[in-house]
């Protein structure tokens, strides 16, 4: 066998490996994208536990940290394990009202500097100071849109006060989340984004969605796996049970 049938036959080998598990099939779009939503928010305030399992399952399925908390007020001390058990010392933020509370002064009694994105310092100076603080912190801490069970991804549009490079550039990434940002499948993520693509006063209607499916993952042509070469190392999923 020659070097190039060689090499074509082990990639062949790798990609036979991970087959296709679903034919894909295009979604019909909502003709009333906030009426389907609204009947989606409905159907989850009850199968809200079934979809968290699956989360659960498929976020841990990729290399994702899973952790569960009773209130926000206990968040600051997950954080602050991760950056023990890490040697961290720096943690990057979103806007604490792009967050939904402000962990700030409870991971400084941990010894740990935070710096956050203040929302409305949306000039080059504020976007170019943010990324040299996020490329310095060893921790990125945001919220997520929504999190999707099927495949234990958490979805984020970036917009004020929610820079990509807070979940981008630090080593480990940590989401918080409630059961409201909780959908079953990647149709129903449609139907949100459409809701707010169609909503006016949606303010980052128009903004950059990340989907994220564990750790950044690059493989070369021969399918080799490397993680944390464009993105975090580790991804932590921290739930809120408190509605």
């Amino acid at each position: 066998m020659t070097a190039r049938a060689d090499f074509l036959a082990r990639i062949r080998r790798e990609v036979a490996k991970a087959p296709g598990q679903f034919a894909a099939a295009t979604a019909p779009r909502p003709a009333h994208p906030s009426a389907a939503a609204d009947a989606i928010r409905r159907e989850l305030a009850e199968r809200w536990p079934q979809a968290l399992d699956r989360f659960r399952e498929e976020f841990e399925r990729v290399a994702g940290v899973f952790h569960r908390v009773p209130t926000l007020a206990a968040v600051p001390a997950v954080i602050a394990a991760i950056a023990r058990e890490r040697g961290a010392g720096r943690v990057v933020t979103w806007d604490p009202g792009a967050l939904g509370f402000d962990p700030a002064p409870a991971l400084a009694r941990e010894g740990l500097a935070v710096a956050a994105v203040p929302a409305g310092e949306e000039d080059e100076a504020a976007r170019e100071r943010h990324r040299a603080e996020a490329a310095a912190a060893q921790i990125g801490v945001t919220g997520a849109d929504f999190v999707l069970a099927e495949t234990g991804t958490l979805i984020l549009r970036s917009g004020a006060g929610r820079p990509r490079s807070t979940s981008l550039l630090p080593d480990v990434h940590v989401a918080v989340f409630g059961r409201d940002r909780l959908l079953e499948t990647l149709e129903q993520v449609g139907v949100m984004l459409e809701a707010i693509h169609a909503d006016a006063d949606q303010p980052t209607s128009g903004a950059m969605i990340n989907f994220i499916t564990g750790p950044s993952r690059t493989a070369d042509i021969e399918l080799t796996l490397t993680r944390g070469v464009h993105g975090p190392k580790e991804v932590h999923a921290i739930f809120v049970e408190a509605p």
